[in-house]
């Protein structure tokens, strides 16, 4: 286990990380992009895509063959926020997001209609103070820029101790490119990812950081010990 490191400021991210969707809904998405573009997806293409594995979405849809200003705006089209949000499910080791001390921050690449009704479906926006969605004004990760922009709404001080929370390799990339430390929760058999992501905690649950957390008050059970 490790010990849960003690910040002024939390950042999370959201797909992937706090929550995610039913493979159904992934699957029947990327059908329907298919039959308007007249293309064909594999699962584990979708998968990729879909979670960010391996890296840049657009690196591996040029890879494929797929041109990434034809794919996009078909598959924002398609990805109906509601029916989406009633196929996504929270992780239950999310639910510490609630009991952090001080400002906390979501920065998300989920699309702002969808993460509004995300956040409402699961009742999750009293979680964050503020809540950014990567747009093209905002910039996307690993570009530091949305991560600096919710610092600023939070308000925090320049001196501040800060820590950004995510699944893939664009979160942390952006934690260290703006100066924030990083904790990579590994979602995926590594193996499936295909690329080791190393952030500056590294755990498979985020109780790996909270279980710690209750041992160092002494409130665990002596079997845990």
């Amino acid at each position: 286990m490790q010990t849960r490191p003690v910040y002024d400021y939390w950042l999370l991210d959201l797909d992937g990380t706090l929550v995610d969707t039913e493979w159904a809904y992934v699957r029947e998405t990327f059908d329907r992009v298919e039959d308007r573009l007249g293309v064909a997806f594999s699962d584990r293409q979708a998968e990729v895509l879909w979670h960010g594995l391996g890296g840049d979405r657009n690196v591996h849809l040029r890879e494929w063959g797929y041109d990434p200003a034809d794919f996009w705006p078909v598959f924002d089209e398609i990805d109906d926020a509601t029916a989406r949000a009633e196929a996504t499910y929270l992780y239950d080791d999310a639910a510490f997001v609630a009991d952090l001390d001080g400002p906390v921050g979501l920065v998300t690449h989920c699309p702002a209609p969808i993460t509004d009704v995300v956040l409402d479906e699961l009742d999750l926006r009293g979680w964050f103070d503020v809540v950014l969605p990567c747009d093209e004004e905002t910039g996307f990760k690993p570009d530091p820029d949305p991560l600096h922009r919710a610092r600023a709404d939070l308000g925090v001080p320049d001196d501040a101790r800060g820590v950004y929370a995510g699944d893939g390799t664009s979160d942390i990339d952006a934690a260290a490119n703006a100066g924030l430390d990083s904790i990579h929760v590994e979602r995926h058999d590594p193996h499936r990812r295909g690329v080791c992501v190393l952030g500056d905690h590294r755990v498979e649950s985020f109780d790996e950081l909270v279980v710690r957390r209750e041992r160092d008050r002494g409130t665990v059970n002596a079997s845990e010990r």
